[in-house]
């Protein structure tokens, strides 16, 4: 078992938190290591106080890797230009929310706007599905174009949450598996590899 097989994973959720049967919460409560990172006020985000809470998550759990989801991948993604990403070893950003072009989301998450163009200082995977209502698939690879990350078409998936059918999702936690394989530099078995580098560009 390597050393970042043991490294904390703290999930990131985006508005309104996500629920009971949500991918994100599972996660949780079956992978080893996992934790929630929680906010005090999950349906009016504020950029500031959500990455009070994630960075106290971080100094609690140095050479994490962060798991986010809607606007908890953009929330991550605001790490970027704080020493403290420095200190984390990876991140999973799946549907990261275009908080510039969801008209959707309204003002509640115009303290995320715009989304960082800085360069994750970290491995990193950015997840995009071709029928998000949160974010066009070409925005999603744009972003991961920008911030260093390889990019996974998962196919038409929606949101990737609940309301797209996924409580449990499979197929991520191969993404989290391989993610931590490359974080370690070990060679991915074909099988894997065949999975992971389906859509995947660097």
């Amino acid at each position: 078992m390597t050393s970042h097989s043991r490294s904390a994973l703290l999930i990131v959720p985006g508005i309104f938190g996500s629920g009971d049967d949500h991918w994100q919460v599972r996660w949780s409560k079956t992978l080893p290591n996992a934790k929630m990172v929680e906010q005090d006020d999950w349906d009016n985000p504020e950029l500031s106080a959500w990455l009070s809470k994630l960075h106290e998550a971080i100094e609690l759990n140095p050479g994490a890797i962060l798991i986010g989801h809607s606007l908890g991948s953009i929330l991550i993604a605001h790490l970027a230009r704080f020493r403290l990403a420095s200190t984390i070893a990876g991140a999973l950003l799946v549907a990261p929310a275009d908080v510039e072009h969801c008209a959707s989301l309204g003002n509640r998450v115009q303290s995320f706007s715009p989304v960082p163009r800085t360069r994750l200082p970290f491995r990193s995977v950015v997840v995009g599905s071709t029928n998000d209502d949160y974010v066009d698939i070409r925005r999603s690879e744009e972003f991961s174009q920008s911030w260093g990350a390889s990019f996974y078409n998962v196919g038409a998936c929606g949101h990737i949450n609940v309301a797209s059918g996924f409580g449990d999702w499979v197929e991520g936690e191969l993404l989290l598996e391989e993610l931590r394989r490359v974080i370690a530099d070990e060679v991915p078995t074909p099988a894997r590899k065949a999975v992971f580098f389906k859509h995947l560009s660097h």
